[in-house]
């Protein structure tokens, strides 16, 4: 007879996806044991992430019901209206935009900024409080079986068994790869350069997305009078301009930038990130599930990266403690099938959307710019349209599972 496993469920990997996803569970009344390769202290160190972002407002309705914007107050900067344009460096923006303004669909801000690294500090002390779950870290799995019940081999020897694995250990996978899930995807030839600037004059909580050749040039307001930049070049020149001393660097930053926030100046460290789309032909296997970026890794041209990996912990918790409830085996594949088919649609489809969108706007082909720049004003003009966008965008449109509605697992 097998014996009771140390928790119902097992995840691997303790990120942005695997705490909310252990956050999930446990305030369904799931054990949850959560084993992380990296120390804590080092994942929300300031020089760890650079990056910013931005929650859609049905994410943080969900981190509202798991406890954790208690823990962010003070670090959340709403997004008031998003601004896309199309231009060249040192010639300025083409006339037709296209203006969100979250007043058109309600009192609720587009989404809120957060930094990466002080949203981990959240999760962690929002983990910490929870008693059903045990957080294992710093510690990696060295070998997972799936059989009657999971039990993964750690590093040093001791073992963890559960009814359930999820692999939540980002886009590199091991566990993913141990289990012979195999990915498709491409190489985008373009690098993301991100650093923080302080600027003169306030944001007032306008996110700006300017398309330029090279890729996306995104100013993301930040708390107080700083943005965050997620500047898109091709890799040969993110070379070049990471290699630039601070004032050549800042001058090749101002070109985007433009002097609409006044005197602008980078602070801080650079990071830089290559950008590739990545997905998994399967997101599972019996007693074990993908999440977030061990499923999917997409383009983040307008930064839904880590919401759909949030869209994917809230509906697998509720396929999860849903069968739970039900006296089911939770770990068997008709219940986890329920959950891929639930979430893999939506992944590739916003995955497909993100790579045309890149595609389209990355290049300085004179019908094409033509083309798109006429279709960001016809859009302008089309408030029904607009409005289905900034939805969207929010994370509302859908079979929605109930955190992003904001109620219980």
């Amino acid at each position: 007879m097998t014996e009771r496993p140390d928790s119902d469920i097992l995840i691997v990997g303790g990120g942005l996806a695997g705490l909310p996803l252990a956050l999930a569970c446990a305030q369904g009344g799931l054990t949850v044991t959560v084993v992380d390769a990296l120390d804590p202290a080092t994942a929300t160190d300031a020089k760890f992430d650079g990056r910013v972002s931005a929650i859609a407002f049905a994410s943080c309705r969900m981190f509202d019901r798991l406890g954790v914007t208690q823990h962010l107050k003070g670090q959340m900067q709403p997004i008031n209206d998003i601004m896309v344009s199309d231009g060249r460096v040192r010639e300025g923006a083409s006339p037709f935009f296209l203006h969100f303004d979250h007043k058109e669909i309600g009192d609720e801000p587009l989404g809120n900024l957060i930094e990466n690294r002080h949203i981990r500090i959240a999760l962690q002390k929002t983990v910490e409080a929870e008693p059903r779950i045990r957080l294992i870290a710093p510690q990696s799995v060295k070998h997972v079986d799936y059989g009657s019940q999971v039990t993964a081999t750690l590093a040093n020897g001791d073992k963890v068994t559960a009814r359930l694995c999820f692999a939540a250990d980002g886009r590199s996978s091991p566990t993913r790869e141990a289990a012979g899930i195999k990915t498709i995807g491409w190489d985008y030839g373009q690098t993301g350069i991100v650093c923080t600037v302080e600027h003169e004059l306030p944001h007032e909580g306008v996110a700006q997305e300017y398309f330029l050749p090279g890729g996306p040039f995104a100013i993301l307001p930040m708390v107080g009078n700083r943005s965050s930049l997620v500047w898109t070049e091709k890799t040969a020149d993110a070379r070049a301009i990471l290699a630039l001393d601070d004032a050549a660097f800042a001058e090749e930053m101002q070109a985007r930038f433009g002097d609409y926030l006044g005197a602008c100046t980078p602070v801080g460290p650079r990071w830089s990130y290559p950008l590739t789309l990545q997905l998994a032909r399967d997101y599972v296997r019996p007693r074990l599930a993908l999440v977030g970026d061990a499923a999917h890794g997409i383009h983040p041209i307008a930064g839904q990266g880590l919401n759909l990996g949030l869209r994917d912990v809230a509906a697998a918790a509720e396929v999860i403690v849903d069968a739970a409830r039900l006296g089911l085996d939770i770990g068997s594949l008709d219940v986890l099938e329920r959950y891929q088919r639930w979430r893999r649609f939506d992944n590739v489809a916003l995955s497909l959307l993100m790579d045309g969108l890149n595609r389209l706007f990355s290049n300085d082909i004179g019908p094409v710019r033509l083309a798109r720049d006429l279709g960001l004003g016809i859009v302008q003009q089309i408030g029904p349209a607009r409005r289905f966008f900034m939805r969207h965008a929010g994370g509302v449109v859908g079979d929605l599972p109930r955190l992003l509605k904001g109620e219980a697992v």
